[in-house]
């Protein structure tokens, strides 16, 4: 039920349903056809997060959507992870490492979050995420595709109950097609997608990058189709579905080299750290590490022919231009592979400095939290843990002028927030708690 009023679209919701906690509104289970999404309060402002007021259901687990879901509570949204009771989220148990009791996978990736442990496959347990769906402007998922359809829980269903509702579904390759029902996981959409076959050695075998950068791509895109729908929410007054999968999101991230198969009718093959159109660009060794250069246009080759005191090269016919210099790669890095293999690398960075053309060492994670730029931004931060103490977690990577974005609260433990978000949010009494924990419904 709605009526419009000055141009705007209402929703004629009982008062009593909407009292300001501290930028929470509890929303006790309605009638379908009231919907009660997060509202923005009077006393909220920028400098509490661009998403304050926006309250997320997060249904999703390991990489790709906890991911996404802790870029958008840095932003300020309220993140309700629904976990299950007793397992939790995977990563939960992925170690070693532990820091104490926790995991350091789920603990790089669950801040700002309250954790309600909830049986999503007994009745009580649907209605439970159907009432936080009610009064929640997005839902985030990852389950395989018609999972959640058969638990009442997919979008047509939700979509009834709350009509303003984004439901952001991430898969491994999308509700349908012939790979619809499998299992997606970063190494097999990396391997479909074509990124595995364009990493390693240039002769040696393929290889899986270090970092899973498929299902991090993902939660990128997830995030910003959320963004993109509440900012169109606002003109239209509806939700939507979207639809975010690993193997279209490793596709779309082939670029330059999808381009060159696809108008040049080149095949893409594997080059270890250089670069198939530029030379150079690729690391080198040195005296006991490894530097990266890239030269990517006649003056910065010039630059570094320079500080390896080889002048000669810049005359010579071979090198004078990029495509002559992808001609004769291999003569060119073998020239460059004996200059830089004289000095140490941080001889070689301090005779760098100032250079115009891009360089950098190789870093190990000891040498990137000590490199003095790291520390210099001010992503690594502190939170105090409820089970173990301090954690280190490294923040967000964009800074705002007027708001803020940064690590709001520790990863939570399992089910911590369960009493607080039935009681506080869904207006559950504590015998009603109780009994759904006696039920082993919630815990």
């Amino acid at each position: 039920m709605r009526q419009v009023m000055g141009g705007v679209r209402r929703w004629l919701v009982p008062p009593r349903l909407l009292p300001c906690m501290e930028a929470r509104h509890i929303c006790t289970p309605t009638p379908a056809f009231y919907y009660t999404p997060a509202r923005h309060c009077s006393h909220m402002h920028a400098q509490d997060g661009p998403l304050s007021g926006v309250r997320i259901v997060d249904l999703t687990r390991i990489l790709a959507g906890p991911f996404a879901t802790m870029v958008l509570g840095d932003l300020g949204a309220e993140i309700i992870k629904v976990e299950r009771p007793g397992a939790g989220d995977d990563t939960r148990s992925w170690g070693p490492p532990f820091l104490g009791t926790e995991s350091c996978y789920f603990l790089s990736i669950n801040r700002n979050k309250k954790s309600v442990a909830v049986d999503l496959k007994q009745p009580a347990g649907m209605r439970v995420v159907q009432e936080l769906a009610r009064c929640s402007d997005v839902l985030i998922e990852n389950f395989v595709p018609g999972a959640l359809d058969r638990l009442g829980l997919g979008y047509t269903d939700l979509h009834t109950l709350a009509p303003r509702l984004i439901y952001c579904s991430i898969s491994g390759y999308g509700p349908s097609g012939p790979y619809s029902n499998r299992p997606g996981y970063d190494v097999m959409a990396a391997s479909f997608g074509g990124l595995i076959g364009v990493t390693g050695p240039r002769d040696g075998e393929p290889c899986k990058v270090g970092v899973a950068m498929t299902d991090l791509a993902t939660g990128l895109y997830a995030h910003g189709a959320i963004m993109a729908a509440l900012l169109e929410r606002q003109r239209t007054g509806a939700g939507q579905k979207i639809d975010c999968n690993l193997l279209s999101t490793q596709v779309s991230c082939m670029v330059n080299l999808a381009s060159n198969y696809l108008n040049g009718g080149q095949e893409a093959r594997r080059w270890g750290t250089a670069h198939e159109s530029i030379v150079p660009y690729q690391a080198f060794p040195t005296a006991d590490g490894h530097i990266s250069i890239g030269a990517g246009s006649n003056d910065q080759f010039a630059a570094l022919c320079r500080v390896l005191n080889l002048p000669e090269l810049v005359t010579d016919e071979r090198f004078t231009t990029n495509p002559q210099r992808v001609k004769h790669r291999e003569a060119l890095v073998a020239t460059l592979t004996d200059a830089f293999s004289k000095r140490t690398t941080k001889q070689w960075l301090a005779v760098l400095e100032g250079c115009p053309f891009p360089y950098a060492p190789i870093n190990s994670l000891s040498q990137v939290f000590s490199d003095p730029h790291v520390v210099h931004s001010g992503q690594v931060e502190e939170v105090e843990h409820p089970g173990v103490g301090r954690v280190r977690q490294v923040g967000p990577a964009v800074k705002f002028s007027a708001s803020q974005n940064k690590v709001r609260a520790a990863p939570p433990l399992l089910g911590q927030h369960t009493q607080q978000v039935l009681t506080q949010l869904l207006g559950y009494t504590e015998h009603q708690v109780e009994e759904l924990r006696r039920q082993g419904v919630v815990a």
